[in-house]
């Protein structure tokens, strides 16, 4: 079992991390884009309501193809009924299923939630770890989830959260024509500084659904208009 475990861990960590890629030019309209949007949400941050690490870890395995909307609208009454790692941990299965059914996928939600906080209460006194390897050691845990806690909870910039909004605007901004997220972020990590790679997540996700939608982006309103080469637009 311990080595199906690591072989796992081994596998998440693969992920961005693994390998080296060659270096990647940063498209020359890429420093202009950066500053309309950081003139535009310069106080940019996570959605999801939280108050402690543990709490966002939770939120964020909830949010996997989940609107953070709905999120938001389950963790309230969540949060008030589960407090601590061990208290997930310990959860009734059917319970903590109830609360979080709404998010969809709720058997393998609850499952890692429930798994992960029995590590965190079991290898870690109780404390959500702060490193990438630790972080993705947890049942639930990809890159993804494991940038947000680092970069949204700890301040650390080990890595660019890439989520549907930031896959989809790395394309239109001329960043990356690559539509794998670990190779997309591999890319940003080149192109954009790495003090600015929590924010710049967090800034393109609110872009994405302000201005940069799916179907019918504003384009006429869009303050990086004048420096967005519009792929695929």
């Amino acid at each position: 079992m311990a080595k199906t475990k690591k072989t796992a861990a081994r596998t998440k960590k693969a992920g961005a991390a693994k390998g080296k890629s060659a270096p990647t030019k940063a498209p020359a309209q890429l420093e202009g884009i950066r500053a309309a949007l950081a003139k535009e949400y310069p106080d940019a941050t996570c959605a999801l309501h939280w108050k402690t690490p543990l709490q966002l870890l939770v939120a964020t395995i909830l949010s996997a193809q989940c609107t953070d909307a709905r999120v938001n609208m389950v963790t309230p009454a969540l949060f008030k009924r589960y407090k601590t790692a061990r208290d997930f941990a310990d959860a009734d299965p059917d319970e903590l299923k109830g609360f979080v059914r709404s998010t969809g996928f709720f058997n393998q939600k609850a499952k890692s939630i429930q798994e992960a906080c029995a590590q965190i209460a079991d290898e870690h006194s109780g404390k959500v770890p702060q490193t990438m390897d630790e972080l993705l050691e947890l049942r639930g845990v990809a890159r993804k989830t494991a940038n947000v806690l680092l970069g949204t909870a700890f301040g650390k910039n080990e890595g660019v959260v890439v989520d549907t909004h930031v896959k989809r605007l790395a394309k239109r901004f001329g960043i990356t024509e690559e539509t794998d997220p670990n190779k997309i972020e591999r890319t940003l990590m080149q192109v954009v500084p790495r003090e600015e790679w929590t924010d710049f997540a967090h800034r393109v996700v609110l872009h994405g659904r302000k201005y940069c939608t799916a179907r019918k982006p504003n384009c006429e309103e869009c303050p990086c208009l004048p420096h967005c080469p519009q792929v695929g637009v």
